[in-house]
């Protein structure tokens, strides 16, 4: 069950990302996917990765490996942040 509610967490969040940056220029496009990867997909795709990997392999410290995913994912959001944030300011909407 939990594994759902994360994914579930994940899924809404990325939504939410997407209706934010609808129409908008790609510097906010980034700013706002990289906050998103960063707090709301990172820590729970990460999670039930981790759990429904050790749930196949029948191995609970299968699970660990969501300590080796969260910290990717999470750097690929701060880049996308840093990138947002330095972009030099456009008028293309996208």
């Amino acid at each position: 069950m939990a594994i759902f509610v994360a994914l579930a967490i994940a899924i809404l969040g990325s939504i939410v990302a997407y209706q934010l940056s609808k129409g908008k220029s790609k510097k906010r496009k980034y700013i706002v996917w990289g906050i998103t990867s960063m707090v709301a997909i990172a820590p729970f795709l990460s999670f039930s990765i981790g759990l429904t990997y050790a749930i196949i392999v029948r191995n609970g410290w299968a699970a660990m490996i969501m300590l080796y995913l969260f910290p990717i994912i999470f750097i690929l959001g701060l880049i996308m942040l840093l990138v947002g944030i330095f972009k030099k300011k456009g008028t293309e909407t996208l």
